[in-house]
């Protein structure tokens, strides 16, 4: 059962500095999880978060840079699992939207193919990318400030 989590924002910021804050590692390291990341298409990353046995989710998210738009568009296979070698199949793509004073970040997350507690993960997926999209707008706005708290 493919369902999709979509969540789109405004940040009063332009494309460059959205961007880099979902491609540079350190950065994306401040408000979504520990990463590898690099951004060259063909590129396999993960990310590093707590694991959730109930859910059966091992902590690591195992991922490949599918497509890169410099300031526009980004994707990224989003493969999770109980660390069985199973793995849920999902897809992560972020649309960025240049606007007169800022940015619209479209986030889409599709698929989550092969989980056994599809509904349990879903949720916690479509809740978790709430919070963190808001969270970039906090560290993106704090570091345009000065300030470090996010």
């Amino acid at each position: 059962m493919a369902k999709i989590i979509q969540h789109q924002f405004f940040y009063p910021n332009p494309p460059e500095v959205v961007w880099e804050y979902l491609t540079k590692p350190e950065l994306i390291a401040q408000w979504l999880m520990k990463n590898n990341f690099e951004p060259t298409v063909g590129h396999e990353f993960n990310f590093h978060a707590s694991p959730m046995p109930d859910m059966d989710f091992d902590g690591v998210f195992h991922c490949k840079v599918l497509e890169i738009v410099p300031f526009k568009k980004l994707s990224y296979s989003w493969n999770f699992g109980p660390g069985d070698g199973s793995l849920t199949t999902s897809v992560v793509n972020w649309t960025l939207t240049e606007k007169d004073n800022g940015t619209d970040l479209l986030l889409i997350h599709r698929g989550f193919e092969g989980t056994n507690n599809f509904l349990s993960m879903f949720n916690s997926m479509e809740k978790g990318w709430l919070e963190l999209v808001q969270k970039l707008l906090k560290v993106i706005n704090n570091a345009a400030n000065g300030t470090t708290q996010a």
